[in-house]
């Protein structure tokens, strides 16, 4: 009985959040943090909480696919993962090969039209593990619906310093003018993906940090943020929704702080060009909360003027 209420409370809030919700990000990032603290927490092999974590992340996807979302990025392995235990590492790859693999047969993932990358330093990976990725690549090329970016050997500062080195390089070779050095330029000696900025980060385990994630992309783009303390295998559909809600009760804001100053400045310009003023002054007016928009009269402001 306990087990039904508190599957009935679950789908409710479920549709709770789903009402609320008036959109989703373009771009979502996803550090998968905690499946071995959940493995200890169960008693079990550091291991399994690997090959638990891998069900999440296939939920995730579907989550994402019904929710419209298209990138996906996935950090699966980063450049600080070689320290661990050979043991994990060697579990780490099998596991990534295999799901490599399944998820590029999978029917639901030519179903959702995924198209499948691995960005890092993938040359420092095992040869199954690069084969792995060829066929998936390969396999899931010719979509574009939904993205799926798999971070393997990925470090933020080491993508950051390989574009560098190549722009210096380039600059000294003389096939490339200082002056014409831009955000493009970094763009396209970045790993191949993402293909968007990220406009959410998602953090499981209970850390507040980013790690060193899509630094270019997220930080540059100034991502929202959503930590929350479930391991990874334990992350559900309603934390899924609960981040999403998140990104976007950060969006209102924004916008209305935007609106804000906006206003402030063309009241500032005084009223020499008053039907200009008064079209500008009415869009950044709908930018704000209802109770902002209300003491806002745009025609009682500039009646005198006219």
């Amino acid at each position: 009985m306990r087990d039904r209420v508190s599957r009935l409370g679950y789908a409710a809030y479920e549709r709770l959040l789903r009402r609320e919700l008036s959109g989703t990000p373009s771009h979502v990032a996803v550090i998968q943090d905690g499946n071995r603290r959940y493995a200890r927490k169960q008693g079990e092999e550091t291991t399994e909480g690997y090959t638990e974590g891998a069900q999440t992340t296939e939920a995730l996807l579907d989550w994402c696919d019904e929710l419209g979302i298209e990138e996906v990025t996935l950090y699966a392995f980063s450049t600080e993962n070689f320290d661990r235990p050979e043991e994990q590492q060697e579990h780490l790859f099998d596991l990534i090969e295999s799901k490599l693999r399944t998820f590029a047969d999978a029917d639901r993932v030519h179903d959702a039209e995924v198209c499948i990358r691995a960005i890092g330093e993938t040359e420092l990976l095992p040869d199954r593990v690069r084969d792995a990725i060829d066929y998936a690549e390969a396999r899931t090329a010719q979509y574009d619906r939904l993205n799926l970016n798999v971070a393997l050997a990925y470090g933020g500062r080491a993508e950051l310093l390989g574009a560098a080195r190549d722009i210096a390089a380039e600059v000294d070779a003389g096939e490339l003018a200082p002056g014409d050095v831009g955000p493009e330029t970094v763009e396209d000696r970045l790993y191949d993906g993402p293909t968007r900025d990220v406009d959410l980060i998602v953090r499981t385990g209970g850390d507040e940090r980013t790690s060193n994630f899509l630094p270019w992309h997220a930080n540059g783009n100034e991502a929202a943020t959503f930590f929350c303390t479930p391991y990874w295998p334990e992350f559900r559909k309603v934390d899924f929704l609960r981040a999403i809600r998140t990104y976007e009760n950060r969006e209102a804001s924004w916008r209305a702080t935007r609106a804000r100053r906006a206003l402030a400045l063309v009241r500032s310009l005084g009223r020499a060009e008053v039907p200009q003023a008064r079209q500008v002054l009415r869009r950044f007016r709908d930018a704000l909360p209802s109770g902002e928009r209300d003491d806002i009269d745009i025609d009682e402001e500039y009646e005198t003027a006219d």
